[in-house]
């Protein structure tokens, strides 16, 4: 297999969406649905650079995210449609989907709207809505991340718990995240809006779990103060055929501070 990396353009129904292709080709695909406010430069180029080394990796900003053309869909059908054309515009049959938090509700709506796409499913740092009962994200939550700019102290208090080793690893990945050369537009305010009103409009997908027939990996951090753990654990008891992981000292962005373990469960999980 020949190892490559290119960055590209997708003409798609919305417009042209920007994509990044990394790693050997062949194979079935790993595409990447990332999270609320985030464009496909907000992953951790540590973790992309692991989970990449043997496997094709695809990030795309969807419509209306960065550098991609069109307008945010105002529901969460609408975002996992474009995700839906973006597969079949690639020429993959079918590819194994990795969602990080709105991501994760993303992909959990794919996989209901368009199952035969994916193989296998990633959950992580994300819920399946309609969860009311055990804990609560943190009552700063709100106001923090709908600042008209998030900063490092932001970031650290959403994606990190407040402990010695867990803000040097965040501030490191941060500072990865940060250091990468020509990163695209953020997400605008009218994009933040579109996607805060799909999030709030969402039936989620509990009273459907049972078709969530896929094998699928659910993850986060013990200590998210956005999505708590305990969503994660309900729908790994609800769908048919997940498993769950959660990493302690951990929060939001667990995957960019357990780059290693994470990546070694992935391997296991795609295997």
């Amino acid at each position: 297999m020949t190892k490559t990396s290119r960055s590209g353009w997708l003409d798609t129904g919305q417009g042209r969406l920007a994509t990044i292709e990394e790693g050997p080709d062949g194979g079935i695909p790993l595409v990447l649905l990332q999270r609320f406010r985030g464009t496909m430069d907000d992953w951790d180029p540590a973790f992309i650079k692991t989970i990449s080394a043997d496997r094709r990796v695809i990030r795309f900003d969807s419509s209306g995210i960065g550098r991609s053309e069109g307008q945010v869909p105002e529901t969460i059908a609408g975002m996992a449609a474009v995700a839906a054309e973006v597969i079949a515009r690639l020429g993959f049959e079918q590819v194994d989907i990795l969602g990080w938090s709105l991501g994760g509700v993303v992909a959990l709506q794919l996989a209901l709207d368009a199952p035969h796409l994916l193989r296998r499913l990633i959950v992580a740092g994300s819920s399946p809505g309609g969860i009311t009962d055990g804990p609560q994200p943190h009552p700063r939550v709100p106001q923090v991340m709908t600042h008209s700019v998030n900063d490092e102290a932001d970031f650290l208090f959403l994606f990190f718990p407040d402990t010695e080793t867990a803000v040097v690893a965040g501030k490191a990945s941060l500072a990865r995240i940060t250091a990468q050369p020509d990163i695209g537009p953020l997400v605008t305010a009218e994009a933040f809006m579109a996607q805060v009103k799909a999030i709030s409009t969402w039936p989620g997908v509990l009273h459907r779990a049972k078709e969530l027939r896929m094998p699928i990996l659910v993850a986060n951090g013990a200590h998210d103060v956005m999505l708590p753990a305990y969503r994660s654990f309900v729908l790994s008891q609800q769908a048919p055929d997940a498993r769950l992981v959660l990493y302690p000292d951990a929060g939001h962005a667990f995957l960019f501070q357990e780059i290693d373990d994470f990546a070694a469960q992935i391997d296991l999980f795609l295997a």
